[in-house]
């Protein structure tokens, strides 16, 4: 069963989603801002973004809808791509570690 998360009708919907990956970083939050609300007042009546900018950080930042930029499909690509080798490089080193004291390697 996927989880579902249910936007109120009178709520525009959110441009970006949780996991997306944008030029600001991983969308790993969203929060809306209804309008006649003091937080409306302040920063719109629309969406804010919780990103994380580097996986390997604690750092978030927080932007709205116009403050985000999309990433091309290649760009998406390359990134994945990078994901994927660093998991493959650090998958060698524990099979190494493995080998080092006498387990077994049947990958």
């Amino acid at each position: 069963m996927q989880p579902t998360i249910s936007i109120p009708k009178d709520w525009e919907y959110p441009r970006f989603a949780f996991g997306q990956r944008t030029q600001q970083g991983i969308v790993i939050g969203l929060e809306y801002k209804p309008a006649g609300t003091q937080l409306a007042y302040e920063y719109g009546n629309s969406w804010r973004y919780t990103v994380l900018p580097d996986k390997h950080s604690d750092e978030v930042r927080h932007y709205s809808d116009d403050q985000i930029q999309t990433l091309s499909i290649a760009e998406v690509q390359q990134q994945l791509q990078a994901e994927i080798e660093e998991h493959q490089q650090q998958i060698k080193v524990l099979e190494q570690q493995l080998a080092a004291i006498g387990g077994s390697t049947d990958a």
